[in-house]
């Protein structure tokens, strides 16, 4: 997991003539004051997370929907890496603005293969889909236009009744203010959940809305370079609500447990039945934020079958009981 107080992330919003001017302003407002508003409120030391650049064909002004002239920071041909890359809704007549901007596209698929993440919002996801990076993914638009981006792309996995969609590095969020979902996501994978609370709190967002069940899992970003850990933290991620030995982990990767634990410690600095409890924790903390549970119930959905275990385990994680955290942060409670 990143340490958010030692790098700035690099963020880049595509624009382009045709965008929805609220789209590519919400985007460049959310993840720029990300460690700044909340701050200032609380009279702390600010501490910017993302380094947020508008980018378009030439660093050409962009005309935006509304008939809005945003001025572009640099030229898309000139990004040649970053975290992750945001499209946003267009918001003229979708063929047009493909046709209009195909000279996006390749740099799209340049940037995806460099492993950045890439996001999109509403319509947004009809130039992932034109680039090619979506066949045989799931990814979601806006439910307005998904007779369209079925007939036009086949090939994609489309789940428009879901919020917010994950395969791999792209990410789809369905229309309108579902990109807020996406960007308290997309937040929480790069900073933690505590910074993605603050910025939900501080913009005054619902971070419970519609069907969040594709997402209750992130996959936070992982700064390391080692494959075999990185396979393992998925696994742990996509399976934490099961019985997890981490003898088990080690066959799956062919190496012995000791040398898992060595491994692990060195990347992510804990072993990997810490990390096991600490994915657990977290969504643990997800379920009591969303409203009312049982103990039990919670302690089921996420993998542990005594309960006093896991309220001893929470308790140590959050200085705080189940109930105690439920009181505190539930946004049924706000």
């Amino acid at each position: 997991m990143p340490n958010s107080n030692t790098k700035l992330f690099k963020v880049i919003i595509l624009g382009f003539d045709g965008v929805l001017g609220s789209a590519l302003t919400g985007a460049l407002d959310l993840f720029s004051f990300t460690g700044v508003s909340w701050q200032r409120f609380l009279g702390q030391e600010v501490k910017p997370r993302f380094n947020v650049q508008i980018a378009s064909v030439g660093g050409m002004d962009i005309r935006c929907s509304n008939r809005l002239i945003m001025q572009a920071h640099c030229a898309i041909a000139e990004v040649a890496d970053c975290d992750l890359l945001l499209i946003p809704t267009i918001g003229d007549s979708i063929d047009k603005v493909l046709s209009q901007n195909v000279d996006l596209l390749p740099h799209i698929t340049r940037l995806a293969n460099t492993k950045a993440d890439i996001a999109s919002n509403c319509s947004g996801a009809f130039f992932l889909a034109k680039a090619g990076l979506l066949d045989g993914r799931a990814a979601t638009t806006h439910w307005g236009y998904a007779s369209k981006f079925k007939a036009d792309f086949p090939l994609v996995d489309l789940q428009e009744n879901q919020f917010v969609t994950q395969s791999g590095n792209i990410f789809c969020a369905a229309g309108g203010s579902a990109f807020y979902d996406l960007a308290l996501l997309l937040i929480e994978r790069y900073c933690g959940r505590e910074i993605s609370t603050q910025v939900a709190k501080t913009q005054i967002l619902d971070s419970k809305r519609g069907n969040q069940n594709s997402y209750t899992n992130v996959k936070l970003y992982k700064p390391h370079s080692d494959p075999l850990v990185k396979r393992v933290q998925e696994f742990i991620e996509d399976n934490f609500n099961q019985p997890i030995q981490v003898s088990d982990l080690a066959t799956m990767v062919n190496i012995t447990p000791r040398t898992l634990n060595r491994r692990f410690q060195s990347c992510v600095a804990m072993r990997p039945i810490e990390y096991i409890q600490a994915v657990r924790i977290e969504q643990a903390k997800r379920l009591l934020e969303l409203g009312d549970v049982t103990i039990k119930s919670l302690a089921d959905q996420v993998g542990y079958n005594d309960i006093s275990s896991f309220t001893r385990l929470f308790k140590r994680a959050t200085e705080l009981t189940p109930k105690e955290y439920q009181k505190k942060f539930s946004r049924m409670s706000v």
